[in-house]
């Protein structure tokens, strides 16, 4: 492990060595099997560790590999067995960490375990038209998260193994929360959707909660880069995702705080006194941005706010005393809600969602060209 020296200036390193740094702050504190929450199947977990194959695949350093295998190996038996949540979406994320471990290792019990989760798609609860519930406790609700927490798995696997039907069951989902979710005048998205209009926050017009959360969009912005690592070029659908994604950058760009170079907890509030920037979801934003620059996107505008997000999340960045990076500010999870439920959510110093989310920001802005 290699530790930064705090007192050089923080754009003197690299991303990649910053999202190693990451990587190593939580290695030094946890065991793969005692990451919060521990001994869970979990995205949390999954998140962090998704983010640490990515710098393994760009370093070529073994440790960022058998870190994550540990944890999936202590998890799933020798005949794929394993424990997880068969009646919502989050529990399919983690699943993204057997792919590169199959190709890798070759073990049965990764493709036995990609199999079962692959088949909770056949099995969970959907709305009138085919949308997937979030979970089976939020009937008949969309939420932005899912369609990263199960479509990137399902893409990956239809490219991995030959599933094409994956295809176009995730590409549906997300036309479904484009129809119902999306707010045509700032472009943004609601956290939720609630078919029947039964929840407390549900507006009884539209079904929406009514706000935009920093980090479901960042869910969602992610998921439609990663798709287009995953659509076929030749896939009548890939037009029109190339299309979301380009407006939705657009979208956040407006809502980026000048000053910090971040994004508000509530992404269209920051300028009421008891909303605060908050950093996982504005990770989120600039691996989003960054890639979308990269499929052709977005510009020179967006290539600027993906900059500036970024260099504003090394200004956040603290060191313990041992030298490691402690990353702020970041939201711990949440269901959907009225505005007092986000700006009111405990923060934690190193929460998994954060740190994962920014080590994936790092893997993406490695390869960017500065403006």
């Amino acid at each position: 492990m290699n530790k930064l020296d705090p007192n050089v200036t923080r754009t003197d390193y690299s991303p990649i060595q910053w999202a190693g740094a990451a990587c190593d702050a939580l290695m030094a504190a946890y065991r793969p099997e005692r990451l919060p929450p521990e001994n869970r199947w979990h995205y949390h977990q999954g998140v962090f560790l998704y983010g640490m194959l990515q710098v393994w695949r760009q370093t070529g350093e073994e440790i960022y590999l058998t870190y994550p295998k540990e944890y999936v190996d202590r998890l799933i038996d020798e005949e794929g067995n394993f424990y997880f949540a068969r009646d919502e979406l989050d529990a399919i994320m983690p699943g993204l960490l057997l792919f590169t471990l199959d190709e890798r290792y070759g073990e049965a019990r990764y493709r036995i375990a990609a199999d079962k989760l692959r088949q909770l798609f056949t099995t969970l609860n959907r709305t009138s038209e085919g949308g997937i519930w979030h979970k089976d406790k939020y009937p008949y609700q969309m939420w932005l998260d899912g369609l990263y927490m199960g479509g990137v798995f399902a893409l990956k696997y239809a490219a991995q193994y030959g599933d094409d039907t994956l295809i176009d069951l995730t590409l549906h989902q997300e036309k479904l929360m484009r129809k119902y979710m999306k707010d045509e005048r700032s472009g943004l998205l609601y956290h939720a959707w609630d078919e029947k209009r039964s929840f407390p926050w549900a507006d009884p017009v539209t079904g929406c909660s009514p706000e935009f959360w920093s980090r479901s969009l960042g869910w969602y912005g992610m998921a439609l880069a990663d798709f287009l690592d995953l659509v076929p070029a030749s896939h009548p659908g890939r037009a029109e995702l190339e299309a979301a994604l380009s407006s939705f950058v657009s979208a956040i760009t407006r809502y980026q705080d000048r000053e910090s170079g971040l994004w508000f907890q509530v992404v269209d509030k920051g300028q009421l006194p008891d909303n605060w920037l908050e950093t996982s979801g504005t990770s989120l934003f600039v691996y989003t941005i960054a890639k979308a620059i990269k499929h052709g996107c977005a510009g020179r505008e967006q290539l600027q706010s993906a900059w500036a997000g970024y260099e504003g999340l090394l200004s956040r960045l603290r060191f313990n005393d041992q030298g490691h990076v402690i990353i702020p500010d970041i939201c711990i999870g949440t269901s959907a809600g009225d505005y007092a439920n986000y700006v009111t959510r405990p923060v934690q110093d190193n929460d998994l969602h954060g740190v994962g989310a920014f080590i994936l920001a790092c893997t993406e802005m490695e390869s960017l060209d500065r403006p």
